[in-house]
């Protein structure tokens, strides 16, 4: 554990087990939110999809790692489960243990979303599609809320500009809104030129940005989202790609 102390980099991407509760929490979540249609991009070994459908959400996770059989993916989920809580107890200060109390209590809380999505994945396996940004199988506009944790921002180091363009357009394509948590990188690090970036590209299809405070802090400094929705024409119309429309982000 000594050689991550300290460590910029995870590694593979990780194949992470967050909850419901921590879903509600990072992606401010209300009530009226998960009365629609929504999505989990990417879901991982999250158990959110079978936690929010059991209160009657119409969820759906979306995940290239969901094309390994559910026996396979459950082995693998807990070698990562092993993976990540050895990173977060050789960088704990870069954590706020308000939430999960400590590094020990953080790794019992994400076996046990770990299992509540391994049986939701054996016994609903059409609630779980395997494909991977920056392409979706889905309609336009299939969803009203589309949630995407850790993958963009996260892994900077390895997901150019050009990437979080393309899966942030292809997700305002398929969501009526869309929530990207957290906006910092794996070492907990802001990326404010990224971001401005980003928001600035996006402003030409006509998808408005803002960033959104919320109220969970786990990594340090990872107070905020990015939300997008598709910037409306002046007729008051949705729809990528309106005349004049540009990004909005807070300062």
């Amino acid at each position: 554990m000594s050689e991550l102390r300290g460590a910029t980099d995870i590694g593979d991407f990780l194949v992470s087990a967050r909850s419901f509760d921590e879903y509600r929490a990072m992606f401010a979540l209300t009530d009226a939110d998960l009365r629609g249609r929504v999505l989990d991009c990417p879901g991982g070994g999250a158990s959110f999809t079978a936690a929010a459908r059991a209160r009657g959400t119409e969820a759906i996770a979306v995940d290239p790692v969901y094309a390994t059989s559910p026996r396979e993916l459950t082995a693998r989920l807990d070698a990562e489960l092993t993976r990540g809580s050895a990173w977060t107890t050789a960088n704990a200060d870069r954590y706020v243990w308000d939430h999960h109390g400590d590094p020990a209590a953080h790794a019992r809380l994400r076996a046990e979303s770990a299992a509540v999505f391994a049986r939701d994945l054996a016994g609903r396996p059409g609630h779980h599609v395997a494909a991977a940004l920056p392409h979706l199988p889905f309609a336009d506009g299939a969803f009203d809320l589309v949630l995407s944790s850790h993958l963009l921002f996260t892994y900077a180091d390895r997901l150019d500009a050009r990437f979080h363009v393309a899966a942030l357009r292809e997700m305002a394509r398929v969501g009526t809104e869309v929530r990207v948590y957290p906006l910092v990188d794996q070492a907990g690090r802001p990326r404010p030129d990224l971001l401005a970036s980003v928001v600035a590209e996006l402003g030409a299809p006509g998808v408005q940005a803002r960033v959104q405070d919320v109220p969970y802090e786990f990594q340090r400094g990872a107070r905020s989202m990015l939300c997008l929705r598709p910037a409306a024409t002046r007729t008051g119309v949705r729809g990528a790609g309106a005349p004049g429309a540009g990004g909005r982000m807070r300062t």
